[in-house]
């Protein structure tokens, strides 16, 4: 027996539907987990009952843990017949299973029992599992009338209500009159606090708990319920509290202090020559920060917004100081003080508080000559000031310059509108080589930017080249890079001679959104690119070779910069073709937990850490919090949503711009994607996000991300319509790419997106593009592979779940099913038209069945369907190999001959499937004269029988005729088989 149990904590419950007016309302909870059944005692007269008692259950199986549903019904004792009434129920599954370091008290809201039934209010419960051996499990309820409720006594033992049942003496056994849910002593409460922080004891538990594939516990996804500001979310239903709601409802509200230094006149100057270097300091508590500083200026402007962290201001007075960048001696020039305490408080949609002048004071508190405009109030993160200021977060305390302010943060980024470029190089006229003794061995090299793409040399005995070959690359806008033609003769080996260039701007090129005809061009072919840039040049000269060409921009394609797998949008280049949106998604990037260090500083391990996110041509970045492994974020972000079969992709990383990192790049910490298809439209999912990285040396989890998530629907009409919509838009039906195109593509089009986010301030990193795009996903993995087959054979484990079992339908195994299915068998031939209505409405019966054990969380990365949790160092060494190989050639060597193993077997069965195929084309080719003549005078008889014999006959007939007794088979494989594997294939054709 397993020692793992599920411990489930009765609190309370409020707002109770009443069932009639004279008061005598008396609720009690009865649970139901894994078989067993325990029940709460009942309360007098309450329609909000306080419990407070727990209930362990035992588990059978681990393994079956995330598949087994606790059940609380609330039902209401009618003591005058003796009779329960059910008042709602409350479903919970695996991702409400947590350890009791994780558990909080939910209040769930009572779901309907049946579509007539009536439900209101809320149940308190507190859910966890723990492997405890010396927590002894509650006594099920015994065998007894199911409308008989026990009488309870609940009695204090150590602080805590134990509760005991006295049940009828004539129905029950002596030893069942014994109390049934007693509760461990109070020592004992602590079983998860200690014992789960320990390695071996938490792995322990952490491996009894699988997810759908076995997911460690540790790795599986885990439902929170945070205070966000717009209430409480539980069950994914916002429950609202004391405060007021804010357009940021789905993040905490953060208390910040916020000094606009806006300008100064008049300042004085200390030196000599009159001169002034000024630069003001903005001091709370231990935190400054500091301005830019101006050079020989006594009335500078700098307009910088500043915002200190109310959780972290240690003191009630606001010192700002203004200082001289030129004296030797750090001196000030004057102070301006604020008491906090007067600080007013400013709430979006409110203007922006208006800046006053305050005269500066030395540090006796006597004004001096000069004034400071400053503008100071309280505010969130909903503030309009706050992506641009300067963030105390993002330093030490008594530091201020070690972060400068452009790496820190936030911002939102577009990526560039792409397009494809398709180019169609049809022939030459009149080409001039170096060596006029002989005919050119001319080529075209067509580039964009260092996009490259060659025509296959040509060998005419004239001076005009046909090539007609069709070319795509990838722009984006604004064009910067300009289409250039050159026309080359390989006049030898390794020698290459330009006969001519021509330059074509990409802003002159025709574009369309569909397949219409674009016509031809002939443009001149110039010695010199110089020549080539020059558009007036070719007025002058009198004679060209020329170029024929087909250019244009293809907008009815959506141009593919991610693995289509992960696709956050699927709308086409132009936007003339873009439907109306569905929807809006709105995230919530709250907090991170548990984060591991990513660099080392004053020789302790630390994480500068910040978010981006990506949907569609919108991408978000976090502001950076330095210094922190639990860093809280709150920022939240809306996109419009086009198509629901689309991804959105949350990743964390390091900050390697700030001190103490070892190399330049942003290292990657994991990452979150989230199917807009799976979320249910108006509900908010606040989940917990394991953070899941994938290192030579195997799996690890990084941390935690915090996230809330909601879908709303404008248009459910729309929304509804576009399952009958092509995925893709029509130009990728019309004239399709090949894979080796759409590669080649979305590796260019990365490539230009992480080039012009790289150019933004602060920039994005192509490091980071590259992982947030899956840039890598298209190389050879052995792990991938193996969970790619693992998939495939889990999507066939249907079918051959249905084949073994018609297997034993045919051989008898079990004769009460298998006399029914010979009935039904029978019931269809008779009547032909029940097949496919019965078919359809199985499917629906099914479909509806499976609706109350729906998914009510997202989907997440899991390891085992990954192959994570079991892949070989090797493999792991070889997915992580840069392109090409650099390893040693015995490795290579190695990795070369398991490569090829492996792929022998799939030659195999390759080679083995091609032999079935070979085997029925023989039937009638006569490769076997003796085998065809067999068929074919079987065909003659066949179709006499079956001109002759009603269908039905011959179909009831086959069909016992398969299913028939073990009495009546042989153990040797049946004459057809028999006949079938005696054809001749082409296998012995082949050398």
């Amino acid at each position: 027996m397993s020692s793992l149990k599920l411990g489930v904590e009765v609190v309370g419950a409020h707002d109770l539907l009443a069932k009639d007016g004279r008061g005598s309302f008396c609720p009690f909870v009865e649970l139901e987990f894994d078989g067993q059944r325990c029940r709460t005692t009942t309360k007098e007269k309450d329609l909000s009952p306080v419990w407070n008692e727990s209930f362990y259950f035992n588990v059978s199986d681990p393994n079956k843990l995330s598949s087994l549903p606790l059940e609380a019904f609330v039902y209401n004792h009618n003591k005058a017949n003796n009779a329960k009434t059910c008042l709602g129920k409350v479903r919970l599954t695996a991702p409400s299973f947590v350890n009791y370091s994780d558990a909080v008290v939910l209040h769930y809201p009572l779901e309907k029992r049946s579509i007539l039934s009536r439900a209101k209010g809320e149940l308190g419960l507190k859910v966890f599992v723990t492997d405890d051996p010396t927590i002894k499990p509650s006594n099920p309820l015994p065998a007894m009338d199911p409308d008989v409720v026990p009488k309870s006594i609940p009695k204090e033992k150590n602080g805590k209500r134990h509760t005991f049942f006295h049940l009828p003496n004539a129905k029950q056994p002596q030893q069942q009159q014994q109390k049934v849910t007693p509760a461990p002593p109070q020592q004992q409460m602590n079983y998860g606090v200690h014992e789960m922080k320990s390695g071996p004891q938490a792995l322990k538990a952490v491996n009894m708990f699988p997810g759908s594939s076995s997911q460690p516990f540790d790795y599986a996804l885990k439902e929170t319920s945070p205070f966000l500001g717009g209430g409480r979310i539980v069950g994914g239903r916002v429950i609202r509290g004391d405060r007021p709601t804010s357009t940021y409802d789905l993040v905490e509200q953060m208390r910040f202090l916020f000094i606009r230094v806006v300008k100064a006149r008049d300042l004085p100057s200390k030196d000599a020559t009159g001169s002034l270097d000024p630069y003001v300091e903005v001091k709370v508590g231990n935190y400054k920060g500091i301005t830019k500083h101006y050079e020989k200026k006594q009335n500078p402007e700098w307009n910088q917004v500043f915002a200190f962290s109310r959780e972290t201001v240690q003191s009630s007075v606001l010192e700002v100081v203004v200082k001289d960048k030129a004296l030797v001696k750090d001196d000030s020039v004057g102070f301006v003080r604020i008491d906090l305490h007067e600080v007013p408080t400013r709430v979006p949609p409110d203007s922006p508080l208006a800046p006053e002048w305050y005269r500066l004071e030395d540090k006796k508190g006597e004004k001096k000559k000069g004034e400071l405009m400053l503008a100071v109030w309280y505010g969130t993160q909903a503030d309009e000031a706050f992506p641009d200021a300067w963030h105390s977060d993002a330093i030490a305390p008594g530091d201020s310059t070690s972060v400068s302010p452009t790496y820190i943060r936030s911002k939102v980024y577009h990526s560039p509108r792409l397009w494809y470029v398709r180019v169609n190089v049809i022939e030459a006229q009149d080409l001039v080589p170096a060596d006029k003794s002989r005919f050119p061995d001319a080529y075209v090299k067509v580039q964009i930017g260092n996009q490259i793409l060659k025509t296959k040399p040509v060998q005419t005995r004239n001076m005009n080249p046909i090539w007609n070959e069709e070319f795509m690359f990838v722009a984006a806008e604004p064009f910067e890079d300009h289409l250039t033609f050159t026309v080359e003769d390989h006049a030898g080996p390794n020698k290459d001679e330009t006969i001519g260039r021509t330059v074509i701007a990409l802003n002159s090129i025709d574009r369309r959104a569909d397949d219409r005809f674009v016509r031809t061009r002939w443009y001149n072919l110039e010695k010199s690119l110089s020549d080539a840039m020059d558009s007036d040049r070719a007025k002058k000269d009198k004679f060209h070779s020329r170029l024929h060409v087909c250019v244009c921009l293809d907008g009815g394609y959506h141009v593919l910069d991610e693995s289509t797998q992960y696709s956050s949008d699927l709308r086409p280049t132009a936007k003339q073709l873009w439907k109306s949106s569905i929807g809006v998604l709105e995230l919530g990037i709250l907090n991170a937990d548990g984060l591991q260090p990513m660099k080392t500083r004053d020789g302790k391990g630390a994480s500068d850490t910040y978010c981006v996110a990506k949907y569609g041509h919108k991408w978000v970045r976090t502001r950076t919090i330095v210094n922190s492994l639990n860093p809280k974020y709150n920022e939240q972000y809306t996109w419009e949503v086009y198509d629901t079969a689309t991804v959105l992709t949350v990743g964390v990383f390091d900050n390697s711009q700030i001190g103490g990192s070892d190399n330049t790049r942003d290292n990657k910490i994991g990452k979150v994607r989230i199917r807009i298809s799976t979320l249910e439209t108006g509900r908010v999912y606040t989940h917990c996000y394991p953070l899941l990285v994938l290192h030579p040396s195997g799996v690890k989890k990084l941390g935690e991300l915090h996230l809330a998530i909601r879908f709303s629907s404008t248009s459910m009409v729309n929304m509804m319509s576009q399952y009958s919509r092509p995925l893709l838009p029509k130009m990728h039906y019309k004239r399709p790419l090949s894979v080796i195109q759409q590669d080649i593509l979305r590796h260019q089009a990365v490539n230009i997106v992480a080039a012009r986010l790289g150019r933004a301030e602060p920039p994005l990193r192509r490091e980071v593009v590259e992982y947030m795009s899956d840039a890598n996903a298209h190389l050879w993995s052995m792990r991938r592979s193996k969970a790619n087959f693992l998939r495939l054979t889990s999507v066939f484990s249907g079918l051959f779940s249905a084949g073994n079992w018609f297997g034993e339908v045919c051989t008898w195994k079990n004769p009460i099913t298998t006399v029914p299915v010979h009935i039904l068998f029978a019931m269809l031939v008779c009547f032909p038209e029940l097949i496919l209505p019965t078919v359809f409405l199985y499917m629906f019966l099914i479909g509806v069945w499976n609706y109350r054990y729906r998914p009510r969380y997202p989907p997440h990365m899991n390891t085992s369907l990954s192959c994570a949790d079991a892949v070989s160092p090797d493999e792991l060494d070889e997915e992580f190999e840069s392109f090409p190989a650099s390893k040693s050639s015995d490795i290579v060597r190695m990795r070369y001959d398991r490569l090829r193993s492996v792929a022998g077997r799939i030659q195999t069965v390759v080679g083995d499937i091609a032999t079935q195929g070979e085997r029925l084309q023989a039937l009638l080719s006569w490769r076997d004269p003796r085998a065809t003549t067999i068929f074919v005078l079987l065909c003659l008889v066949a179709a006499i029988v079956l001109y002759v014999t009603p269908f039905q006959m011959i179909a009831l007939l086959a069909g016992f005729y398969v299913m028939r007794h073990p009495r009546f088979r042989h153990k040797t494989p049946s004459a057809p088989i028999n006949f079938f594997r005696r054809l001749p294939a082409r296998t012995d054709s082949m050398l």
